[in-house]
């Protein structure tokens, strides 16, 4: 891709940070969404909440890369929690794609982002980007998410869906707290283990937002999870294997309920999701099994 000017909300958080990184690394121009004044010409003032975007600071951005919002595992799930998860997406980005849809110049390409919570439960059942929504807050989230880009849409601008999986990596999401645990000999199965995790190492995460936004023609659903989802069983032997620590505790299912609430069908969900579209497309896995995620993670390989 030539050098291009691209607009990144969540440039903090993990995935954003990381995909600054190696955008800035191959010489394109990276604009950060920040929620205080800006402090030159490559940030941008927002508040998601407040519905504001400072949109003369979007002009002349070739992308825009969406992936803003609280941390859906950081809080215990209540009312009050959920109501900040669901606006901190749905209200900034209905906020900022009005912004950009209304621009002389808007971005040829808005990549949003969103999570294979999409789907809800989905047993050992394979799932790909035609599978409907699932029921309960995550799906219902997920989809209010994505249907709040309706004006950039409706402005001709090539819209994507990255329907992220569960990411590895030590700096943060669910394997962060993982990792500890394994290093401390304490890692184990979550509940009887048989539910599927749908994981991406961090730097396939990177090169697959990049991949979307340089490929011309892709639009809609992209599931960004590894092609191999494997049971929490198996991950924790993975990651037992990987570390030279026991794999042998256990974690009740009525602990996890116990501790974290709505939250834990999450933990003890199962999604087996496959990132069809995302192959059909050309897209080549770096790490597309466990261990070498796991592998890639300890040694710090995300930002390339």
């Amino acid at each position: 891709m030539e050098r291009s000017r691209i607009a990144v909300t969540g440039a903090s958080g993990l995935i954003g940070s990381a995909l600054v990184r190696s955008l800035t690394a191959d010489g394109h121009e990276v604009v950060r969404l920040v929620r205080r004044a800006a402090k030159g010409a490559d940030e941008v003032c927002w508040d998601p909440e407040g519905q504001y975007v400072d949109a003369a600071g979007l002009d002349g951005c070739d992308a825009v890369v969406n992936l803003a919002g609280a941390g859906v595992g950081d809080h215990r799930w209540t009312d009050a929690y959920k109501k900040t998860v669901r606006d901190s997406r749905v209200l900034g980005t209905a906020a900022l794609a009005e912004a950009v849809a209304a621009l002389d110049r808007p971005p040829r390409v808005w990549v949003n982002g969103s999570a294979i919570g999409f789907y809800g439960e989905t047993g050992d059942r394979t799932v790909d980007e035609d599978a409907p929504p699932g029921d309960g807050f995550l799906p219902a989230l997920c989809v209010e998410w994505e249907e709040a880009t309706a004006p950039v849409q409706e402005a001709g601008v090539r819209t994507v869906f990255a329907r992220t999986g569960l990411v590895v990596a030590r700096e943060g999401g669910a394997w962060a707290k993982l990792f500890p645990l394994y290093k401390a000999g304490l890692g184990g199965r979550f509940g009887n283990g048989r539910q599927y995790w749908s994981f991406v190492a961090l730097h396939d995460e990177v090169a697959a937002i990049r991949h979307l936004i340089d490929t011309e023609g892709l639009s809609g659903p992209f599931n960004l999870t590894a092609p191999n989802p494997l049971t929490n069983r198996e991950i924790a032997a993975a990651m037992g294997r990987v570390m030279h620590r026991p794999s042998l505790f256990t974690v009740p299912a009525p602990a996890l309920k116990l501790v974290l609430g709505e939250m834990s069908g999450d933990v003890l969900g199962s999604q087996r999701v496959l990132p069809k579209r995302l192959l059909e497309s050309g897209f080549t896995f770096a790490f597309p099994e466990i261990e070498g995620a796991v592998r890639a993670a300890l040694q710090g390989a995300g930002a390339r």
